[in-house]
């Protein structure tokens, strides 16, 4: 029996180291799991945290331009392309870019990549030339990242900050370095300086121009604009409270729209306090029709938190006129819900051209430039400010675009004067229409189109359905 017992308790024995060595290798593993996690943890340092939340939202921009020469728009022969390259930053879940204006200037095509590989072609939607600064536009399927957006109110000396950006073509690089000086006026040539700039260290190169400079919370507090030639690690930032303002209008109803609200604010931003305060409103406005008073400060707009006037005028944006709007503000200390409608907003220049279109909508011709291209335009005579400044003969100055056609889509505004349609200049409706009805359309279609903007030249193509 005895000897029974112990045969009988053998593999009872084993059974049980085995259990015990399953138990000291399953914990070696947990133990070398942990060590590992707490590696890895320790190699997400702060700047990699930051980086790893701000790159999703950077777009790497690739453009071609046609060289200049004394006559571009009636040139004959192969003109010569110049390939370009910059960076920008998503300002809104729905495409909309800003980045640096010349970066953009003058261009024929724009194609934007982002961090995931998806690439679009891009147009310009609008720019500020005198602050550096547009607004282009990508048609996504989904809503893009838009990137974090932090103050430049409380910038450091000495703070760590990270460039992002396409420097010399190579996508989403990124640098390391500080804030060396703030404040900084600096005069790149004689038609361009800037004001206020932040200076920093980390190294900034071409193709960085409207690219983020990031704060080791991932929240953008420059856009990135110049190097010092022929100096090391000198690049200068735009801050990023001053670039709001500028985006702000170029954003607004007003400019995109052509509706708009009545209501001007005021950024205040000190560190974590960010916010819009109504400064004032203008009478017989949707704005003063809602309620708003001076020292309103805006809260939120259709459920979006609102930390400044960019924000607000983004978040109106593509909305109709008349459509009510949930505003929640806070007025002595307590909270408010106004309702806000847009109204339609004319530039008295273009009201008075568009009352001539009006009355002549019956013409047969303005009917089938408006079906192909989507305009109405007048024409304008060679004794037009912006058109004498270039020696243009006339232009056609465009008073309406239909929503979603080849104009529009090709960012075509109000307010423009087309000056040509690919080889020909475009004087009037007969101009237009014989590009429109050439024999050879089909070759050159996207048709290239040339408008003037604000006293600048701009060029465009459109895909039109013969």
């Amino acid at each position: 029996m005895t000897v029974g017992t112990r045969h009988c308790n053998g593999p009872i024995l084993i059974m049980r180291k085995c259990i015990l060595l399953s138990f000291c290798f399953a914990a070696f593993l947990a133990a070398s799991t942990q060590a590992i996690l707490r590696a890895s943890e320790l190699r997400q340092t702060a700047a990699v945290r930051a980086i790893q939340r701000a790159i999703p939202s950077v777009a790497n921009i690739r453009s071609e331009k046609t060289a200049p020469t004394s006559s571009t728009l009636f040139a004959n022969g192969g003109p010569r392309k110049i390939n370009g390259m910059g960076t920008g930053i998503i300002v809104d879940a729905r495409g909309y870019i800003v980045t640096n204006y010349h970066v953009v200037e003058g261009v024929d095509s724009l194609h934007v990549t982002l961090h995931d590989g998806a690439t679009y072609e891009a147009r310009i939607i609008s720019y500020d030339r005198e602050h550096d600064l547009a607004i282009i536009k990508v048609d996504a399927s989904e809503p893009l990242p838009e990137m974090p957006l932090g103050t430049s109110s409380d910038i450091m000396l000495g703070e760590t900050v990270i460039a992002v950006g396409n420097a010399y073509g190579y996508e989403d690089t990124v640098t390391l370095g500080i804030v060396s000086a703030l404040s900084r006026d600096v005069e790149v040539n004689e038609t361009q300086s800037y004001k206020n700039l932040i200076q920093t260290d980390a190294s900034i190169n071409p193709g960085n121009s409207g690219g983020p400079l990031v704060n080791l919370d991932g929240e953008v507090i420059g856009i990135n604009v110049a190097i010092r030639a022929g100096a090391q690690r000198i690049g200068f930032a735009i801050p990023i409270d001053d670039a709001r303002r500028v985006i702000a209008d170029l954003i607004s109803t007003k400019r995109l729209d052509h509706t708009y609200h009545g209501l001007r604010g005021t950024d205040v931003k000190k560190g974590r306090l960010r916010e819009l305060r109504v400064e004032s409103v203008e009478p017989g406005s949707p704005a003063e029709e809602a309620g708003f008073q001076p020292g309103d400060v805006v809260l939120e707009v259709a459920g979006r938190k609102i930390a400044d006037q960019a924000d607000f005028e983004r978040s109106l944006l593509g909305r109709a006129v008349g459509e009510p709007v949930q505003v929640v503000i806070r007025r002595n200390s307590k909270k408010q819900t106004l309702e806000l409608a847009l109204a339609e907003y004319r530039r008295s220049p273009i009201a008075r051209f568009a009352s001539r279109a009006r009355a002549a909508t019956s013409d047969p011709r303005r009917e089938e430039v408006w079906e192909l291209v989507g305009i109405r335009a007048t024409p304008v005579s060679a004794a037009h400010q912006e058109l004498r400044r270039y020696g243009y003969r006339g232009g056609m100055l465009v008073t309406h675009v239909r929503p979603n056609s080849p104009a529009a889509q090709n960012g075509i505004q109000v307010g423009d004067i087309l000056v040509g349609l690919h080889l020909w200049e475009t004087l009037n409706l007969d101009n237009m229409l014989y590009v429109l009805h050439h024999p050879q359309r089909e070759s050159f279609n996207p048709v290239k189109f040339y408008v003037l903007r604000d006293g600048e030249p701009l060029y465009g193509h459109m895909q039109i359905a013969f």
